[in-house]
């Protein structure tokens, strides 16, 4: 018997499922998955003539960032008051319009910041600052001293556990007994706030997904009674999927059904505030709106207890790259990011749609081709209509929005390790270098960069590439002889005019030569100057650019040539100008025959 390398996992080899076809050679494992209901045996899903999956985004719904609040709380170290000022500072400079700014009931810090906005102007006056508390007296009280003389639009946002088992098991109360508990929390924020017309009020059925559906309609409509729901003073009820239970569907089911049952529904802003725990928040949240909801609450980056809050960044940019502005601006997701990591003390992983470090990046060869193809047709299609890159439409392959738009350059977007191709590696010397390689040559070079990075194992940067690439072709002292030109010139003989003489001094071990030759240009009487020292070329082909990148050479040869073993080789030379890059071309190829 084998020993396994993995002593501590039990690999599946329990009994095949009823009806598994044969090609899935799956085993029954022994997770002791018997222990958990799906969501259709814990609340009722009673949505069945769904209109949302017809439905489309065309709009971006109002965000709530909870950053401050909800990400806050979730953090092993909060937030002191300079962190949550240089939070608030970006949230406010990105475009977010009500931003959820803390617990002031439950911390002094928050309570303080809260002040720090009433006391200051940080707060411009068209931001709506929205404070939390959980349904008690004392706790209300304190939120609406927090607020006190403050000069911006306020939403009190109260909340409380509805779903059977955190009546059960948390709060010990049955439905009516709840209800009359959110009520009277209800009936204290009322109170405090008076008839200021700066205070809107949101309420929350927190567990929401896993509440009976009859039960949230029943709490949600004496809410919006007791509060006076109307449109020019709406009500905001948010539906958290406060631990994520089942599919998105079944929240977008969940949501709908609310949307089109509630009363007072044109009083009412429909929000959502998914949570992460099986990894689909920002699909729940984009089903939601699709089937009503009209306002989001999340955090940049998914910062939240547990598996976080749902991602405010990848939401917006979801929109970005689907043609719809998601009216806050991530043209620095740099410094967005930057900032985030610095107030939370989180990082942001590499993959993250959007923000990652390697988000843009491709190593596979194939990714490569098509990216650098689709780089180079997005930029004849704007010459060719007239318009700047920067706006023209966007179709290049494997990169869904153009990094510019986050303000990302397009230094990393090809990278090259083992798994890269000659695309990537072209792409690189190109974008870096400006040499456009002949075909050919690629794939000649991308076998010796393969060989390379087999040998070191690890990634190769522009700078790597570019020194085997001069190693490999440019430098003519890769050979058995050392030729180098020193000085050349070029004159048309009179008795021929389609004839031209080259003078040339060259360096040959070392020693300076000079000769003189005619022929049909200049390349082809260097070739017998050469023919005449000993070292013939046989030129196969030779291609001329004019280049702008890496250094102050204006023109580059490539010159492929057949060896003295009757192989195929090429050489590269780089000068200020035509003829003398194809002098060091040749020069370096006869080097190497």
């Amino acid at each position: 018997m084998t020993t396994s390398p993995f002593p501590t996992l039990r690999t599946p080899d329990g009994a095949h499922v009823p009806g598994q076809p044969g090609w899935n050679r799956q085993r029954a494992s022994r997770m002791p998955s018997h222990r958990y209901q799906d969501v259709f045996s814990r609340v009722p899903v009673p949505l069945r003539d769904r209109r949302w999956p017809g439905n489309r985004l065309t709009v971006a719904p109002l965000w709530v960032p909870v950053d401050l609040r909800d990400g806050n709380q979730a953090l092993t170290e909060p937030m002191d008051p300079a962190r949550k000022r240089r939070f608030f500072e970006l949230l406010v400079a990105m475009g977010y319009t009500e931003i959820e700014v803390g617990y002031p009931s439950a911390s002094q810090t928050d309570f303080d910041f809260v002040r720090l906005l009433v006391e200051t102007d940080l707060a411009p006056e068209h931001v709506t600052i929205v404070v939390f508390t959980a349904a008690r007296a004392d706790l209300i009280a304190r939120t609406f001293e927090s607020v006190r003389g403050l000069r911006n639009p306020v939403v009190v946002h109260l909340y409380t556990a509805t779903a059977p088992t955190w009546r059960d098991v948390v709060l010990g109360k049955g439905r009516a007994e709840l209800s009359d508990l959110i009520a009277a929390a209800g009936t204290e924020v009322l109170r405090h706030a008076g008839d200021d017309p700066r205070v809107r009020f949101e309420f929350s059925p927190e567990v929401f997904n896993l509440t009976e559906p009859d039960y949230v309609l029943e709490v949600c409509a004496r809410m919006t009674i007791l509060w006076d729901a109307t449109a020019e003073r709406p009500v905001i009820l948010n539906l958290p999927a406060t631990v994520e239970v089942a599919t998105p569907n079944v929240y977008a089911d969940q949501i709908e059904y609310v949307h089109r049952h509630l009363d007072r529904r044109d009083a009412v802003i429909l929000s959502v505030h998914p949570h992460n725990d099986r990894g689909t928040g920002v699909a729940c949240a984009e089903l939601a709106v699709l089937a009503g909801a009209q306002r989001v609450e999340g955090c940049l980056f998914g910062n939240g207890e547990r598996t976080g809050n749902v991602d405010l960044v990848t939401l917006g940019l979801n929109l970005h790259a689907q043609g719809v502005d998601p009216m806050i601006d991530f043209s620095d997701i740099d410094e967005i990011r930057r900032t985030v990591v610095d107030c939370n003390g989180i990082d942001v992983h590499e993959r993250h749609p959007y923000a990652g470090d390697l988000v843009h990046t491709a190593y596979s060869g194939t990714h490569q081709d098509a990216i650098r193809k689709g780089f180079a047709r997005h930029r004849a299609d704007a010459r060719a209509a007239g318009v700047d890159p920067a706006d023209a439409s966007w179709k290049v392959p494997y990169l869904p929005v153009d990094p510019a738009d986050v303000g990302r350059s397009y230094d990393a977007v090809v990278r090259v390790n083992s798994q890269s191709g000659k695309g990537g590696i072209a792409y690189l010397l190109e974008s870096a270098y400006g040499l456009e390689l002949p075909r050919r040559l690629q794939i000649d070079f991308a076998r010796r960069v393969q060989a390379h990075v087999d040998r070191s194992g690890g990634e190769v940067t522009a700078e790597d590439l570019w020194r085997l690439f001069e190693a490999a072709y440019v430098l003519p002292d890769g050979g058995a002889r050392q030729i180098l030109p020193l000085a050349w010139s070029v004159a048309q003989p009179e008795a021929d005019g389609d004839r031209e003489r080259l003078d040339v001094v060259l360096s040959l071990d070392g020693e300076r030569v000079e000769r003189s030759a005619v022929g049909a240009g200049p390349v082809d009487a260097l070739a017998s100057i050469l023919a005449g020292l000993g070292l013939p070329v046989e030129v196969l082909g030779l291609t001329q650019q004019s280049v702008t990148a890496g250094s102050d050479a204006g023109a580059v040869t490539y010159l492929e040539h057949r060896t003295a073993d009757g192989s195929v080789a090429w050489a590269v030379g780089r000068d200020a100008s035509v003829l003398g890059a194809s002098v060091r071309a040749l020069a370096a190829a006869a080097s190497r025959s």
